[in-house]
């Protein structure tokens, strides 16, 4: 009875070791598989069998890109500045062998040589080339470390300073030039607005100027244009009264009235005594008859004879 137990408990055990011998290798998973302590294999995705009693796994290796975030770590400037830097490493496996066996703790080498890098990088700057060059830093750490880890099967895909913390002292420095950069642009804005609205109203006025010397231009020329229809209108109606007396049989008569008229103008109306051609005789007549009807003074008038 207890031949047949002990050979089904024989068998259970034999099953489940059997079970523990089996290996299933997960997506972006590789094993490193050692047979009596030395390195036979790298294992891809899949199912695979370890014979017993003389294969191991030495080691479970992901190569999905990882990140590593180090502490601060302090470093000098080429000016003497003492700050503190953090720095992000991006990193992937790409060969789980040599990250198995090329060194010994492998996050902690990335680290000292991330410091160590870093280091060497600020020493040749200065403070402002620190602070304005990130992209610069970056760039050269993730070279040197990427070229410096490619034995260990490890690639560094990106490198960035995640904060840079200067002294205390320097801070508040930098603190007072950002606020002095910030008013002073402030106070060009306000000037370029003052000068802009300065310049929109010399605009406004040298076009209301222009607006009214305009019009006042065209004023001239419609009085201008009033003055000289006037005229016309003065002219075309004596040249019609003229007209109508010659039509009438007038002329000789009209032109001598015309010639006594200038003549008392000539006189302005002081003379009492005016002298005039004997022909003009019954021009004199004619306008003393008028004068005495109008009651208008009219110089004494002395026939000349010719």
């Amino acid at each position: 009875m207890i031949g047949p137990v002990l050979a089904i408990v024989i068998i259970l055990i034999i099953v489940v070791y059997l079970g523990t011998r089996i290996a299933i290798v997960t997506q972006a998973n590789r094993f490193v598989v050692e047979r009596l302590g030395r390195y036979i294999a790298t294992w891809d995705v899949g199912v695979h069998f370890l014979l017993p009693f003389v294969d191991r796994i030495k080691a479970k290796v992901s190569i999905k890109e990882q990140v590593v975030d180090f502490d601060p770590q302090p470093v000098i400037t080429k000016d003497n500045v003492t700050m503190q830097i953090d720095t992000v490493v991006f990193y992937q496996v790409t060969d789980p062998k040599l990250y198995t066996y090329g060194v010994d703790l492998p996050l902690k080498a990335i680290e000292n040589l991330t410091a160590t890098t870093l280091r060497n990088i600020i020493g040749d700057l200065e403070l402002d080339e620190s602070l304005t060059s990130r992209d610069v830093i970056n760039e050269r750490m993730r070279l040197i470390l990427d070229d410096a880890t490619d034995p260990w099967g490890i690639k560094i895909n990106r490198v960035e300073l995640k904060n840079i913390i200067p002294p205390k002292d320097i801070r508040e420095a930098m603190e007072k030039q950002m606020r002095a950069e910030r008013e002073k642009r402030q106070s060009i804005l306000i000037s370029e607005g003052n000068k802009r609205s300065a310049i929109l109203e010399a605009e406004g006025e040298r076009e209301s100027r222009i607006l009214k010397a305009d019009g006042e231009k065209q004023t001239r020329i419609l009085e201008a244009e009033g003055q000289a229809e006037a005229i016309r209108s003065v002219q075309e109606a004596t040249a019609a009264g003229i007209r109508f007396i010659r039509e009438a049989g007038a002329d000789e008569a009209f032109l001598r009235l015309e010639a006594y008229k200038a003549m008392i103008q000539i006189a302005n109306g002081q003379a009492t005594k005016l002298v005039i051609p004997s022909d003009m005789q019954g021009i004199v007549g004619l306008a003393s008859t008028l004068g005495e009807t109008f009651k208008t003074d009219v110089p004494k008038v002395t026939t000349e004879k010719k």
